[in-house]
C-alpha cells in the first residue's frame, strides 16, 4: 500500500469537504443574512456541493480505490456544476437566453383571500436567472461559482487520477 498516495487522497477528500461546505455556507449567507433571493439556477448550482460533502466525507475513511472513485464522482459533479454556472453567467450577460420559468423559490401555500394575495405580492421577491443580483470585480456569483467549482473539481480530480 502506497501511504503517500493514500495521504494525498485523504487531503483531497478533506479539501473537497471543506470547499463544498464553504460554498454552501457562502450561498446561505448571501440568501439568509444579506437577503438575496436565489433563482432556480442558483439553487440547482448548489446540488453538486450537497453531493460532494458526503462523497468527500466517505473518502476520508474509505480504502484507496474507493476513495479514488468517490473523488472522481465528486469531480464529475463539480464539473457539471461549473458548466451550469457558466450557462447561468452567460444568461446574465445576455450571451444566450436563460431558462424559461426561472423565478426563485416558492412562497408556500396559495393565499386564501384577496387581502392575503395582495400582501404576498408586496412582500414576494422573485429572482430572475438572467439578472445578476451581485457582482464583485465585474463577475456575478454564478461566475465566481463556475471558477470555484472548476478549481475544486481539478484538485480532487487530479488527486483521484494521480498514481
Amino acid at each position: 500500500m502506497d501511504y503517500q498516495a493514500l495521504l494525498r487522497l485523504r487531503r483531497a477528500a478533506l479539501v473537497l469537504v471543506v470547499g463544498a461546505v464553504a460554498a454552501i455556507a457562502g450561498a446561505l449567507y448571501f440568501e439568509f443574512v444579506l437577503g438575496y433571493v436565489p433563482c432556480k439556477l442558483c439553487l440547482t448550482e448548489r446540488l453538486p456541493y450537497y453531493a460532494a460533502i458526503p462523497l468527500g466525507f466517505l473518502g476520508l475513511f474509505a480504502p484507496e480505490r474507493l476513495t479514488r472513485l468517490l473523488l472522481g464522482l465528486a469531480a464529475a459533479g463539480l464539473l457539471y456544476g461549473a458548466g451550469l454556472s457558466v450557462y447561468h453567467a452567460g444568461a446574465e450577460w445576455a450571451f444566450w437566453p436563460g431558462p424559461t420559468g426561472c423565478g426563485g423559490s416558492g412562497s408556500g401555500a396559495a393565499p386564501a383571500s384577496i387581502g392575503e394575495f395582495r400582501n404576498a405580492l408586496e412582500t414576494t421577491r422573485v429572482a430572475d436567472c438572467s439578472t445578476a443580483a451581485w457582482r464583485f470585480l465585474g463577475i456575478s456569483l454564478a461566475g465566481w461559482n463556475a471558477a470555484f467549482a472548476a478549481l475544486l473539481a481539478s484538485i480532487v480530480g487530479t488527486a483521484a487520477l494521480r498514481r
